[in-house]
């Protein structure tokens, strides 16, 4: 009986697996890596819309897990997926049962090698091993069925948490507009996204009107919040502007702001409607609805709703034309399933998302830092962030990354789980992204306990990216939280 199998080499050395077990083989896709992954795992990768773990042959056998041009990845059959970079594809070849040693593999196999046989070719010349993959991939990680089950993406204890402290504060999404901070409330705010390299024009339109930009599935339009505020159009760009997308009359809107400035939760005790005289009159200072006055005063921002922002027949024209009504945008959610928001945020090349719901605000990261002494490398020391005191973590540090050179993006993302409160240093906050639960999918199985902080992926796959959705409360390690426990009674006990 003859069987076939298809060889390829790693490190020098020639292996095969058999060819019913190859789906296909492919050049080595873009990889979204994971932190702390195991050293075998390169990534995830996005092939045809789904999302497929891509682990290194290299790293699996023990080696340095490398890759170049030449690198193939053979995707495996399965019920899960999975890619194996190897370094060159060799061929597919047929050999007799006969002819297949079992034994002789078992003597020759090196440091890290599952067998499960061996045989020659090239007359003679050349042993084949043939690989035990599911063996060696279960050896280098943990499958979901002998891991501890994973947390519901937005675990009970960050709604509860947000859900106690809903009644006096309020979330909002700040930018710049002209040199002045504005801001709208989170619950307005679909999605926060990069502005467009290129719009289509819409001819005689107003100044305001910026033109056309493809949105998911279809075509966004895009204003101008400077001219909606009656500011002068803007000379040139900068890349730092951002598109605020809302709904204003049931239709989708893109708001092209400036720059992002923070999300955060304002004290509504420090919410104050305008004063009369600004809201009778009929420029920018109309389109204000509220003056958040915090920092004792320090720091206006002007609230902004976006029915305020277009004038009345404009409103009435929305209201008569949208796309959409309450009605059917409620049928629309329930077919799609739940939606869910997530801050996401780049830390190298690589791009990640939290829920929502356990981010407290968006910050610049503090100048001052005080250092503690006999803390982990990952602990940059405490702030004071408006009276209280804040643990911050460096989370390149906690992903064992290098040092970042240039630090003016970087931002301190406050987050809350059940039991800590804790700032985390990024590289930047690229976006509030808005998508449907059924758009989430689970990460795949190829983990250990280091990784477990990646709940799921967000496949953008038109936008040929890919965000991993961490878990908060798994953010740190046990020993981490340990320690973060012990600060935060010390910082009660200081208190009292």
């Amino acid at each position: 009986m003859a069987e076939r199998f298809l060889t390829f080499r790693v490190a020098g050395q020639l292996y095969a697996l058999p060819a019913g077990q190859v789906a296909e083989i492919i050049r080595l896709p873009a990889v979204a890596r994971v932190p702390q992954a195991p050293h075998g795992l390169l990534g995830l990768a996005n092939l045809r819309g789904n999302v497929l773990p891509v682990a290194s042959l290299r790293g699996l056998l023990g080696g340095e897990a490398t890759t170049d041009a030449a690198t193939r990845a053979i995707v495996l059959d399965g019920a899960a997926p999975v890619a194996l970079a190897v370094d060159v594809v060799e061929a597919l070849v047929t050999v007799d049962a006969e002819q297949i040693e079992t034994r002789q593999a078992e003597l020759a196999a090196r440091p890290g090698e599952i067998l499960k046989g061996a045989f020659a070719t090239d007359g003679q010349k050349s042993i084949v091993k043939i690989l035990d993959i599911a063996a060696l991939i279960g050896a280098a990680f943990v499958q979901e069925d002998r891991a501890r089950p994973r947390r519901a993406q937005s675990g009970p204890d960050v709604r509860e948490t947000a859900a106690d402290s809903a009644e006096d504060r309020q979330m909002l999404v700040s930018f710049d507009v002209a040199g002045q901070e504005y801001a709208f409330a989170l619950d307005v705010v679909l999605e926060v996204l990069n502005a467009p390299e290129s719009l289509a024009a819409l001819p005689a339109s107003e100044d305001l009107v910026l033109g056309v930009a493809p949105f998911r599935d279809t075509l966004l339009p895009l204003l101008s919040l400077r001219g909606l505020l009656g500011f002068a159009a803007r000379d040139g760009h900068d890349g730092r502007e951002k598109v605020v997308v809302t709904r204003v009359g049931g239709a989708l809107v893109g708001l092209l702001a400036d720059r992002m400035r923070t999300i955060f939760a304002a004290d509504s005790d420090l919410i104050e409607k305008v004063p009369p005289v600004l809201s009778a009159r009929a420029g920018g200072e109309a389109r204000i609805s509220a003056i958040y006055r915090g920092e004792s005063g320090r720091r206006l921002v002007s609230l902004l709703s976006p029915e305020r922002l277009f004038r009345e027949d404009v409103m009435q024209r929305l209201n008569a034309g949208g796309s959409a009504t309450p009605e059917t945008e409620k049928e629309s959610g329930e077919s799609r399933g739940e939606e869910r928001q997530f801050v996401v945020f780049r830390l190298g090349e690589d791009e990640f998302g939290l829920p929502i719901e356990a981010v407290n605000e968006v910050a610049r990261v503090p100048e001052q830092i005080s250092r503690l002494p006999r803390t982990p490398k990952f602990l940059e020391g405490v702030v004071n962030l408006r009276g209280e005191v804040l643990p911050v973590v460096d989370q390149r540090r906690r992903f064992d990354m290098p040092a970042l050179e240039e630090k003016g993006a970087r931002r301190l993302i406050v987050v809350r789980t059940e039991r800590h409160r804790a700032g985390l240093i990024v590289d930047a906050v690229l976006e509030v992204l808005r998508c449907s639960a059924d758009d989430i999918e689970p990460a795949p199985n190829l983990t250990n306990e280091a990784v477990r902080l990646v709940q799921g992926v967000i496949n953008l796959e038109k936008a040929g990216r890919m965000v991993l959705l961490l878990d908060p409360a798994e953010l740190l390690t046990r020993a981490e939280r340990g320690l973060l426990d012990a600060f935060e009674a010390r910082t009660e006990r200081a208190r009292l």
